[in-house]
């Protein structure tokens, strides 16, 4: 399975996802769940010295600070859950956000900056590298996400979406997806929708195989990240 990202994101704002036909998918999402466990143990055991050098750079860049960030977010079927990260903002990152809202260099229900003034030195190389989402292994661990789906949104965003924009809650969370190893954040909301609706369309065991891999390469050779 190959992910050609430099084609054109198909656009067609009128892709209906039949929630019947998912939940019949019994067999896939069975050997998903296997895979996300076995993949995510495996993960947090042999990464474990890269946490652990991670989380003491970020105690020294700031003594004071939290090493993870934990955040409500939005999961399958607007099932809410806490997602961890390595912290990359700082402390009061999330009191700055009203004041830079007017900053947004995005359309609709997501919130992007480049140089965004909150983050830190290390957590501009965490997020380069999307280190900063290691600790989401664990999420995926607990069965809240999967290792590939949809990035899952905040719930201010959820606030926002149309009935059309809410497919792409139809399944499990991922820690990455279709959107990011296709153009990261060069694609705004819209887009971001139409390519995880695709994915959803699309997924199947060696697909995910592929994004995985992809993410890998990327988490090497950055494509965009900020």
């Amino acid at each position: 399975m190959v992910i050609d990202d430099s084609q054109d994101i198909a656009f067609s704002n009128n892709r209906i996802i039949n929630p019947e036909k998912l939940k019949r998918r019994h067999l896939y999402r069975f050997c998903k769940r296997i895979a996300d466990v076995v993949l995510s143990t495996c993960g947090l055991v042999a990464l474990s010295p890269v946490l652990l050098v991670i989380a003491g750079t970020i105690k020294r860049e700031e003594k004071g600070g939290t090493i993870i960030y934990k955040q409500q977010r939005v999961g399958k079927n607007g099932k809410l859950f806490s997602i961890y990260k390595f912290r990359s903002m700082c402390m009061d990152a999330d009191k700055k956000l009203e004041e830079l809202k007017q900053l947004n260099e995005v359309e609709g229900a997501m919130f992007k900056l480049h140089n965004d003034p909150r983050v830190t030195k290390v957590g501009k190389i965490l997020r380069k590298t999307s280190l900063d989402e290691l600790p989401q292994l664990y999420n995926v661990l607990k069965g809240d996400m999967s290792l590939v789906g949809p990035r899952p949104p905040l719930p201010n965003e959820v606030a926002e979406y149309t009935d059309y924009d809410k497919q792409r809650l139809l399944v499990v969370p991922g820690c990455t997806g279709l959107c990011q190893v296709s153009a990261r954040n060069e694609v705004g909301f819209h887009e971001m929708v139409e390519l995880d609706l695709q994915y959803i369309e699309k997924s199947g065991l060696l697909y995910d195989l592929a994004i995985v891999l992809k993410t890998v390469k990327i988490m090497i050779v950055p494509n965009g990240a900020y």
